[in-house]
C-alpha cells in the first residue's frame, strides 16, 4: 500500500502509523494511506517564516509574478499525469479540466496581475493626503508583505484548483504557504506538489504540503500568519473559534458551502433562448463534479405559473446525463469522491424530504456505464420539489453536497428575492432574464446576501463562464453562511496577505520610502533633460522646470478650429453672465497639449520610444488669455519590462508627474503620463 508523503522542512517525509485509508472513487479499491502523525507542526510553520518568507519578501511583485508564470508553464507539461490521477477521484475529463487547467489558469492570471503592481516588494495603496497647508507634512498608506505564513485548509472537491488558486495569491504577495488538502483526495494534490518541488522554480520554504490531519498546526499560528478554510460551515466555525486564532487575532478567511440559488425571471417563457439557457445551466451545475461544488445550484426558483413546464423540461435534460466510469467517452457524470461522501449526501436528502419530494432520480438505484454502481461512489441526480418554500425551513438550511437540487415556485420578483435571502448568505446566485429592470431589481434586492451574482441572458450566454465558475480577478466568497470571506479578487486578494500601514512624514521621506515621487518632494534638477536619459539612468524625482508660454486668444481660437471643439466657453463672443467663467477660457486639452510642447524634447532622437497614455488628468483652474504657464515635469515611478522575444528592444515603463503652473504659482492642471523608455544595450 502506497503511503503519501508530506513535503515539509525541505524534504519529503512519510508520517508515522497507518493513518487514513484512501479509496479509488470509481472502483472502490484501496489507493493509498495518508498520515501526518509524528510531524512537528510548530517547526513546519517556523520553517516557512524563516526560510520561505525572507526569500519571497526580497523579490519584487514582478519577480514573483514571473515565478508563477514559469510554474504554470511547467505544470502544463505534466497534464497527462494529473488527468490520469484525477480520474481516480471520480472526475470526468471535463471535471478534471476545471480542476487542473482551471488551477493552472489561476497561476497565469496572477502572473499577469504583476503588471498592476510596481517593480518593488511592496506598494502604495490609494491616494496621498496632504496634512499641512505648506505641503511639508503628508500621509499615505503602504502595503508590505506579512512576515508569517499562509495556512490553507482546502476541500476535497477541487484538490488542484483549490490549492493553486490560493497559493497564486499569497505567493504574488510575498508570503509562503502550508497547504493541507482534504485527505480523501490529497493524493492528487501530492502529485502536483511533487512536480512543483521537482521544478525548483519556487524558493525553498515557499510551499509545504500536509497530506492528512492538520494536527495541532493552528495552535502555533501568530498574528503575522493568515489562515484560509474551504469546507463546511460547521468545521469552519470550529476552526475560526480556536483559542490561538482569537488570541493572536489571526486573519481567517472562510469560504463555506452554501445554498446557492438560480432564479428564472418572470419574463422568460418556453421558446425564448433564456429558457434553454436556464435548463442547461441547472443541468450543468447539478452534474459537473457530480454536484460536489461549493458553488453548485442547490435551490431553483421559478415563477409558479411555469413550475410544471420547468419540472418536465428539467426531467428531460437530466435524463440525458449518462453516469459511470469517467474513462468511458459516453459518460457525462462520474462518481462522488468516495462512499463516505455518498452516505452523507443521502443522509442530507432524507432531511430535505421532511418538506420536499423527489421528482427525478432515486436514492436507491442508479444506472451506470462500464462500472459497478455499488463498488464505486455513484449516485443518481436528485431533483426535489418543495411547494411551500416560504414556510419550509430545511430547504434553506440543509445542503446535500452532491447532484441534488430543489425546485420551488415564487409569485413575484420581490418574493424571489425574499426566498434567495432565506439561504442566509451564499457564494453565488444567478438570475436568467431578458428584462433589465427585473435584473436590476434582483441584484439590488439580493446583492447583500451573495458574494457574486450572474445575470444570464442570450447576449452573454456564449461567453459566460457559468454560475459555478469563480474567476481569478473577481472575489470568491460570500456573507453569512458562506463564511464572510473573500478569495482571489485580483489585487484585493493580494492585499489580504499584506499589512496596510499608514505612513506620515515629509514628501521627501514618503518618496524615499515608497519609491514613488510624491507632490511637494524635492526634485532632482540635473541640467540634463529627463528624456535624454536611458531607463537605468533615470532616478525617481528627476525633474525639469520648463520655460514659460503665454496663452493667447488666438491660440484658443486656432485650437477650437483644429479640434472642432467650439464649446461656448471657448468662444470670445459668448455672453458669460451666469456662467462659471469671466471670459473666454482655454480648452483643458489645449493646455495639456501646450504643456507637452514645453516638456517634450523633440530636436533629436532619444531613449523615449513612445508615449502611450495619460492617467489622472485633471484641470483644476481656468486659464484665460494672457496667462503664462510652465510645467514641472518629474519622474514619478519606474517599472522594468522583461523582453518577450530576443529581438525586442530592452525597455521599461516610466510614469511622469505633470504639474501645469500658471503665473500665480497655482496648479491649473495635473496628470500622469506614461512613456516607454529604452534600456541601455546589454
Amino acid at each position: 500500500m502506497v503511503a503519501l508523503e508530506n513535503y515539509v522542512l525541505g524534504n519529503w517525509i512519510k508520517g508515522d502509523g497507518d493513518g487514513q485509508l484512501l479509496y479509488h472513487a470509481v472502483t472502490g479499491d484501496p489507493l493509498a494511506r495518508a498520515t501526518t502523525q509524528g510531524l512537528d507542526f510548530a517547526a513546519i510553520l517556523h520553517y516557512a517564516r524563516i526560510q520561505g518568507n525572507p526569500s519571497l519578501r526580497k523579490l519584487s511583485f514582478h519577480e514573483r509574478g514571473r515565478l508563477l508564470r514559469a510554474l504554470a508553464l511547467y505544470l502544463r507539461e505534466h497534464l497527462d499525469e494529473f488527468y490520469r490521477i484525477s480520474y481516480q477521484t471520480g472526475a470526468t475529463k471535463a471535471d478534471s479540466w476545471v480542476d487542473i487547467e482551471g488551477g493552472i489558469g489561476n497561476l497565469f492570471s496572477y502572473a499577469s496581475l504583476r503588471r498592476k503592481f510596481p517593480d518593488t516588494p511592496y506598494c502604495l495603496d490609494g491616494e496621498n493626503h496632504s496634512l499641512g497647508k505648506a505641503n511639508t507634512f503628508m500621509g499615505h498608506h503602504l502595503l508590505v508583505p506579512k512576515e508569517g505564513v499562509a495556512v490553507h485548509i482546502n476541500a476535497f472537491n477541487f484538490p488542484v484548483w483549490g490549492m493553486l488558486e490560493k497559493i497564486a495569491v499569497n505567493l504574488l504577495a510575498g508570503v509562503p504557504a502550508v497547504v493541507k488538502p482534504a485527505t480523501v483526495t490529497s493524493y492528487l494534490a501530492e502529485a502536483v506538489v511533487k512536480r512543483i518541488v521537482a521544478s525548483g522554480i519556487l524558493p525553498e520554504g515557499a510551499l509545504q504540503l500536509i497530506c492528512g490531519s492538520a494536527g495541532d498546526m493552528l495552535e502555533h499560528v501568530t498574528s503575522q500568519d493568515v489562515v484560509t478554510f474551504t469546507g463546511s460551515a460547521s468545521t469552519g466555525l470550529m476552526l475560526k473559534s480556536g483559542k490561538r486564532i482569537l488570541q493572536e487575532n489571526v486573519p481567517f478567511t472562510m469560504e463555506a458551502d452554501s445554498l446557492n440559488c438560480i432564479v428564472l425571471g418572470e419574463d422568460v417563457t418556453p421558446g425564448m433562448p433564456e429558457w434553454d439557457i436556464f435548463l442547461k445551466e441547472v443541468r450543468k451545475e447539478m452534474t459537473t463534479k457530480c454536484g460536489q461544488k461549493c458553488t453548485a445550484i442547490r435551490r431553483i426558483f421559478v415563477p409558479e405559473n411555469k413550475l410544471e413546464d420547468v419540472q418536465i423540461a428539467l426531467g428531460k435534460v437530466l435524463s440525458q446525463t449518462t453516469i459511470g466510469n469517467p474513462l468511458n467517452e459516453k459518460v457525462r457524470m462520474g462518481s462522488l469522491a468516495g462512499d463516505t461522501q455518498r452516505k452523507e449526501v443521502k443522509e442530507q436528502v432524507q432531511k430535505l424530504l421532511a418538506s420536499s419530494q423527489i421528482i427525478y432520480g432515486s436514492l436507491d438505484s442508479v444506472e451506470v456505464i462500464d462500472a459497478d454502481a455499488q463498488k464505486g461512489a455513484f449516485m443518481s441526480p436528485i431533483l426535489l420539489l418543495n411547494s411551500q418554500p416560504l414556510t419550509s425551513r430545511e430547504v434553506h438550511e440543509v445542503e446535500a453536497f452532491g447532484p441534488v437540487s430543489t425546485l420551488m415556485p415564487y409569485r413575484t420578483t420581490e418574493e424571489a428575492i425574499t426566498l434567495a435571502k432565506m439561504g442566509k448568505g451564499s457564494l453565488v446566485s444567478s438570475i436568467v432574464t431578458a428584462d433589465a429592470q427585473i435584473a436590476k431589481q434582483y441584484v439590488l434586492g439580493a446583492g447583500m446576501y451573495h458574494g457574486r451574482i450572474l445575470v444570464l441572458n442570450e447576449a452573454c450566454a456564449k461567453e459566460s463562464t457559468g454560475h459555478g465558475s469563480p474567476l481569478p480577478l473577481l472575489v470568491h466568497g460570500g456573507p453569512g453562511r458562506a463564511g464572510g470571506g473573500e478569495e482571489m479578487g485580483g489585487m484585493r486578494g493580494v492585499k489580504h496577505y499584506m499589512q496596510r500601514v499608514a505612513i506620515q512624514g515629509s514628501p521627501d521621506m514618503i518618496t524615499a520610502i515608497s519609491q514613488v515621487y510624491q507632490p511637494g518632494a524635492t526634485g532632482n534638477r540635473t541640467g540634463k533633460h529627463p528624456f535624454k536619459k536611458y531607463f537605468e539612468e533615470l532616478v525617481i524625482g528627476d525633474q525639469l522646470l520648463t520655460a514659460k508660454r503665454e496663452i493667447t486668444a488666438e491660440d484658443i481660437d486656432r485650437f477650437a478650429d483644429l479640434s472642432g471643439d467650439h464649446f461656448y466657453a471657448h468662444l470670445k463672443g459668448t455672453d458669460f453672465a451666469g456662467t462659471m467663467f469671466d471670459r473666454q477660457v482655454a480648452h483643458g486639452y489645449f493646455i495639456m497639449s501646450a504643456a507637452a510642447g514645453l516638456f517634450v524634447d523633440s530636436y533629436e532622437k532619444n531613449p523615449v520610444l513612445l508615449n502611450y497614455g495619460i492617467d489622472e488628468l485633471r484641470f483644476t483652474k481656468p486659464v484665460y488669455p494672457g496667462a503664462e504657464i510652465q510645467v514641472r515635469f518629474t519622474c514619478k515611478e519606474k517599472i522594468a519590462q522583461e523582453q518577450k522575444e530576443p529581438t525586442d528592444i530592452p525597455r521599461g515603463i516610466v510614469k511622469w508627474l505633470v504639474e501645469i503652473i500658471d503665473d500665480t504659482e497655482e496648479i491649473v492642471g495635473v496628470a500622469t503620463i506614461l512613456t516607454m523608455v529604452e534600456r541601455k544595450a546589454q
